[in-house]
């Protein structure tokens, strides 16, 4: 698979955000960034996920160029999760319209799992470029497994958005992700080995 140039790509991620961008351009509705809070944070998720896929799909589809060409184009997918992330952040803050407001929401579960997670983006999109890669070496790489965690966080703060009681949504983009994870420890960690003969 001949590898999709990279402005083509962007072309493709940002679909989504022209489309919001069109619009809070042309609505009347006062609640239009409270409309676009969920959306931005969908499309931060989505891409996360799709980044994070590639490793265990190649261990899966071995042979395969899909995962392949994943695997050379995911900082591209990690870095538009990055700035949905900042939108979905923005939005929300808008919505909310004052800090007392933010802050008397701050510990709730939903809302801190969220803030955490955006935390935890932060140096991994501000370190995505190929300066900072060079320039960290094997501390690069390190650093990017805090996705795990940050996915996780994002997980429970979509699922417990509305009390845990519609938790399908956020396990159909999550679920995959998930499985394979969960191949991958069992590939390299659980399966059967077979024994040496003496």
């Amino acid at each position: 698979m001949s590898r999709l140039s990279p402005y083509w790509l962007w072309l493709v991620l940002a679909l989504p955000a022209l489309g919001m961008t069109y619009e809070l351009a042309t609505t009347t509705n006062p609640r239009i960034y409270h409309i676009l809070v969920h959306p931005t944070g969908e499309f931060a998720a989505r891409f996360t996920i799709i980044a994070m896929l590639a490793t265990p799909l190649m261990l899966l589809f071995k042979g395969w160029r899909g995962p392949l060409w994943l695997k050379k184009n995911r900082r591209y997918f990690g870095v538009a999760a990055f700035f949905y992330a900042i939108a979905h952040t923005v939005f929300y803050l808008i919505d909310k319209g004052s800090m007392d407001r933010v802050i008397t929401e701050l510990p709730r579960f939903y809302i801190w799992t969220g803030w955490v997670a955006f935390a935890i983006f932060i140096p991994l999109g501000v370190t995505s470029m190929d300066y900072f890669v060079r320039k960290m070496g094997p501390a690069w790489k390190q650093l990017q497994r805090w996705t795990y965690p940050a996915a996780a966080l994002t997980l429970l703060h979509w699922a417990s958005l509305h009390n845990w009681n519609s938790i399908a949504p956020a396990m159909v983009h999550f679920g995959p992700l998930i499985a394979l994870e969960a191949y991958r420890i069992w590939y390299w960690y659980l399966r059967p080995r077979p024994t040496q003969q003496a």
